[in-house]
């Protein structure tokens, strides 16, 4: 399917509190903003099609939609999943049961019972053995098959997994198994969701891709009927889009598809204001994502969904449950704790009147005015101040302090779990947080970041234009992608680099083929290989971009291992998985300039709270801005409130803003 025809293009991200939309048409950009409806999150993105007018353009066709699901996401961690039965070697059926026996808490004399992924009963054994040489060490007989479609017939599971040793060398033993299995279930092969070493992690993609594989296609299956023969693309995990067909039998593959897409917008970003050095902070109404941007967006096969690893490719995120819905609550000691439980979008914070009645963030920031009473979320939901000032009044008495130093001792809670965040994927990883500069989006981060950036000494912040809907455009500018690997494992001075070219040839061929396949033109799509390295004996890999010179590709690995870890080691390197990116630019969005003239003055004036160490409370008369309203080049100096219907930014007085082409708000210190 091209990207050329359509009249109109809608990014839709589906938070857990809102549904955010930027629809792009006639070379301008629209935003929309709707709580989300977690129980039928359709329901949310035909509200905001209906209230974007586009219900005509389904019927047309004259649509393309682009969505970020949060489908598999919530599955994962609710743990409703389908009957999944789980198919290995013999000898192997408890092989997700065991895992790494690693512990959480290397001290912990009583840790608590792990879950296990697949009870016993739905574990089943077969030959088709194959070694590490990729020999056969024990065939798949008719009688394993027989056995197993009887097993199934008994069990009656909606989906199955099939993982067995040494796959990604020779993939026709599970070919042939799932070529005897029932066309009503759903099939997930290792060989095919993840063709690399480590039976464990190999085996937990491959059932979970089969656990929330039905209900993602489900899904994906009645979000096309509701809009007809509107195209339909899925952002992946990765930071690229795919196909809703290809999607719905990947759903391993979309755990962070939301927030992935907001690193798509900042790389965007990045590239149009020449910051290559970013640190991106996503703040909505659940949950913060933090990432790094370094020239371009790290992935990693190292993430985690709840408890369970995934190591397909995904963006390298760090996620916390501290966001605008996150619950404020006194734990037994009598100390203020915040989140990570959410208010979600119902009830949602006690600001909103749906009837939530626990203190939230939103609510600390509605007491101290940061969130004036005036503002209207997406347009035209209106905040209620004395059910914010009721909800963390309960808290205020219990704990004998203001209702504002309460407020402020929630938010200074809140910022403390985003800093700790941030520093995980900087200063944990070898990067100073000085050297970066912090970029801000979702519908909460404007009124954070300043404290936040002061905290870690950034130089300067990033508020974007169309910050609050900032994953949504990102869904737009998002390339089609696939990314594919194969397990290698060679002494890296022992590769024969013809082999290995030929094998970057296949994987790069198969994955222009599905490219080609949705529609997308050869001249569009573009290959990037690179290699997982470490030094022998290592478990853990680095990834490296290819290059023919192997001496140099063995000085960059030894480069990145003392980046990483601050030393390098005097052992062989080994070659473990070699990676393709197939990318193809499908959609070029050029943001609208702001318009040009005199400076535009505040809206009005809003009373901000700052409570005090001192046990004091300062009111500041601030100006408000209509963000909109800014021109080019306009420095506003804080204390100040700028806001349009998605997002506020809080500028404190210790900052500055200047408004750039775009509408991006470039701050400083003053």
């Amino acid at each position: 399917m091209s990207l050329s025809a359509p009249l109109a293009y809608l990014g839709v991200d589906t938070g857990g509190t809102f549904t955010d939309f930027v629809l792009f048409r006639d070379q301008e950009i629209r935003c929309f903003k709707c709580p989300s409806t977690p129980a039928n999150p359709e329901l949310a993105i035909l509200t905001g099609i209906a209230e974007l007018g586009l219900v005509d353009l389904i019927t047309d066709g004259g649509l393309v939609v682009v969505h970020g699901s949060t489908v598999a996401t919530n599955a994962a961690l609710e743990g409703k999943g389908a009957k999944t039965v789980f198919i290995t070697n013999r000898g192997f059926a408890d092989m997700l049961t065991i895992g790494r026996q690693t512990r959480d808490s290397l001290y912990d004399l009583s840790p608590p019972a792990k879950i296990t992924p697949v009870p016993p009963t739905l574990c089943l054994e077969v030959g088709g053995r194959i070694a590490a040489d990729g020999s056969m060490i024990e065939p798949l007989t008719a009688e394993d098959l027989s056995n197993l479609n009887h097993s199934l017939s008994v069990l009656k599971p909606e989906s199955v997994a099939i993982n067995l040793l040494f796959s990604f060398l020779d993939p026709s033993v599970e070919e042939t198994i799932a070529k005897h299995l029932s066309d009503d279930l759903f099939i997930s092969r290792s060989s095919l969701v993840l063709p690399e070493y480590k039976e464990y992690e190999r085996g937990m993609a491959t059932w979970l891709n089969a656990w929330l594989g039905p209900k993602v296609s489900r899904y994906l299956k009645n979000l096309q009927v509701s809009l007809k023969s509107t195209p339909i693309s899925v952002m992946q995990s990765s930071g690229g889009t795919t196909n809703a067909d290809n999607a719905s039998q990947r759903a391993v593959n979309l755990l962070l598809s939301g927030p992935a897409g907001g690193l798509a917008a900042a790389k965007h970003l990045s590239q149009t204001l020449q910051r290559p050095k970013l640190m991106t902070f996503d703040m909505g109404g659940t949950s913060s994502d933090v990432a790094l941007i370094n020239g371009d967006i790290k992935l990693t096969s190292e993430g985690k969904i709840g408890p369970y690893p995934v190591a397909v490719p995904m963006v390298d995120m760090h996620t916390i449950g501290a966001g605008g819905g996150s619950i404020a609550y006194l734990d037994d000691g009598g100390m203020l704790r915040v989140g990570p439980e959410s208010a979600g979008a119902a009830p949602g914070p006690a600001c909103y009147s749906k009837g939530g009645t626990q203190a939230t963030v939103t609510d600390a920031n509605v007491v101290l005015g940061r969130l004036p009473a005036s503002t209207r979320l997406g347009g035209a939901m209106q905040l209620d101040t004395n059910a914010a000032r009721k909800a963390i009044g309960e808290l205020a008495t219990t704990l004998g302090i203001s209702i504002e130093h309460t407020a402020e001792g929630i938010i200074d809670i809140a910022n403390e779990h985003m800093v700790r965040a941030l520093r995980v994927i900087s200063v944990q990883r070898g990067h100073d947080p000085e050297d970066f500069s912090l970029c801000c989006f979702g519908g909460a981060g404007g009124l954070h970041i300043c404290a936040l950036a002061d905290i870690l000494h950034c130089p300067e912040i990033i508020v974007p234009n169309y910050a609050g809907v900032f994953s949504a455009l990102g869904m737009l500018l998002a390339p089609r992608e696939r990314q594919l690997s194969r397990t290698i494992n060679i002494g890296l001075k022992q590769t024969d680099t013809k082999k290995l070219h030929q094998a970057l040839s296949e994987l790069a061929e198969t994955g222009r083929q599905e490219l080609l396949d949705e529609g997308v033109h050869l001249s569009q799509i573009s290959a990037h290989s690179s290699v997982d390295l470490c030094y022998i004996g290592q478990s853990y890999t680095l990834n490296i971009n290819w290059q023919d010179d192997l001496t140099a590709l063995e000085y960059a690995f030894h480069r990145a291992h003392r980046e990483r870890y601050g030393h390098e080691l005097a052992l062989p390197v080994q070659l473990v998985n070699i990676r393709q990116a197939l990318r193809a630019d499908t959609l070029s969005i050029t943001l609208p300039k702001v318009k040009q003239g005199p400076a535009a003055q505040a809206k009005g004036i809003e009373t901000v709270i700052v409570a005090t160490d001192a046990g004091l409370t300062e009111k500041y008369q601030v100006p408000h801005y209509e963000r909109a309203q800014l021109t080019i080049n306009q420095i506003v100096t804080g204390p100040a409130l700028i806001s349009d219907t998605v997002a506020t930014l809080w500028l404190t007085k210790t900052w500055q803003a200047q408004v750039d082409q775009q509408g991006h708000l470039l701050l400083r210190k003053k």
